[in-house]
C-alpha cells in the first residue's frame, strides 16, 4: 500500500530557524544550514554492555531516526550521514551481512517516518556491489520522496570521498575530450556539479561521535571550509542535547574562509 504524505504542523524551515535560534539565544544565522555527521561508536557501545556488535548498529539505526527529526525540528535545511564507507567493506561477513540486511529494513521502515516530516531522501555513492534488495529499497524510498520540501537527509551509503572524486574527474575528462567542456570550462563549479553532492550546499558543521579525530574519507572536496565538532559520546548515545551542544560550539565559531575579521583587516 502506498505511502501518502500525509504531514504534521505544516510549518517552514524558515520558522523553525526562527523559534531555535531564539530558543538557543542565537541570531538566525547562526544556525548551521547542512550539518554532516561522521557516525562512529557501535561496536564499542556494544562491547561496553557485553552485547554483540550487531546491538550497537541496530542502536545506531534507532539514533539516526532520532537525530533525523531532531534536525528538521531545529529547521535544519540538510543532513548528511556517514553511513556505510567503500572501506567496510573489509569488516568481517557476518557483521556487513548483518549491516545490508539491517538497510533493507530500515530503508523500507523510515518512509513513514520521511513523509510524516516531509525529509527528501537523497543517496550519496556507489549502487555496484550493494545487495539488490538494498538498492530497491533505496531507490523506492528516494522515490517517494522526491517531491518533499523540507529538510534534504543524504545518506552516504557504499560512500568514498576519494571514489567520488575520481569519478569526477573521469566524467569531466571525458566530456573534455569528447567537445562537451572546454578547458576554461573547469572550475571549482564544475568539478561541484560531477560530484555526488551536486546541488547540495557543502557542510557548514561537520560532527564526529566516539572522540574520533579523522575524516575517515568522507567529503574531502566538499569540507574544505566546514567547521568540525567533535564529542566523546558514541553514536547510539548521541541525543538532542548532543546536537544543541555541537550547534552552539558552531555558532561561537568565525568563519573567515581565509579572510579577516572586519576589525583585523582594518589594522592590517
Amino acid at each position: 500500500m502506498p505511502i501518502k504524505a500525509h504531514r504534521e504542523l505544516d510549518i517552514s524551515i524558515e520558522e523553525k530557524r526562527r523559534r531555535s535560534a531564539k530558543l538557543f539565544g542565537l541570531k538566525d544565522n547562526q544556525l548551521p544550514r547542512h550539518i554532516a555527521i561522521i557516525m562512529d561508536g557501535n561496536g564499542r557501545w556494544a562491547q561496553k554492555r557485553g552485547l554483540p556488535r550487531f546491538e550497537g548498529h541496530r542502536q545506531g539505526a534507532k539514533t539516526v531516526e532520532k537525530v533525523v527529526k531532531h534536525c528538521v525540528d531545529v529547521g535544519i535545511e540538510y543532513l548528511t550521514l556517514y553511513s556505510f564507507s567503500l572501506e567496510n567493506w573489509k569488516r568481517p561477513r557476518n557483521e556487513v551481512g548483518f549491516l545490508m540486511h539491517l538497510y533493507e529494513r530500515y530503508l523500507v521502515n523510515i518512509r513513514p517516518m520521511l513523509m510524516r516530516r516531509n525529509v527528501k531522501l537523497v543517496h550519496l555513492g556507489r549502487q555496484d556491489s550493494l545487495p539488490v534488495e538494498v538498492v530497491s529499497a533505496l531507490l523506492e524510498s528516494v522515490k517517494m520522496t522526491e517531491d518533499n520540501t523540507g529538510m534534504v537527509l543524504a545518506l552516504a551509503l557504499n560512500y568514498g570521498a576519494r571514489t567520488e572524486i575520481i569519478e569526477a574527474v573521469k566524467s569531466i575528462s571525458s566530456k573534455y575530450k569528447s567537445g562537451k567542456l572546454r578547458l576554461k570550462d573547469i572550475d571549482e563549479e564544475c568539478v561541484n556539479q560531477h560530484l555526488y553532492t551536486a546541488g547540495l550546499p557543502e557542510p557548514d558543521l561537520l560532527i564526529r561521535t566516539s572522540n574520533e579525530m579523522r575524516v575517515s574519507n568522507f567529503l574531502l572536496w566538499q569540507i574544505s571550509y566546514t567547521e568540525f565538532y567533535v564529542t566523546k559520546a558514541l553514536w547510539p548515545d548521541f541525543k538532542r542535547a548532543d546536537l544543541k551542544r555541537a550547534i552552539l560550539a558552531y555558532a561561537e565559531r568565525c568563519r573567515r574562509f581565509g579572510g579577516l575579521r572586519r576589525a583585523q583587516s582594518s589594522r592590517v
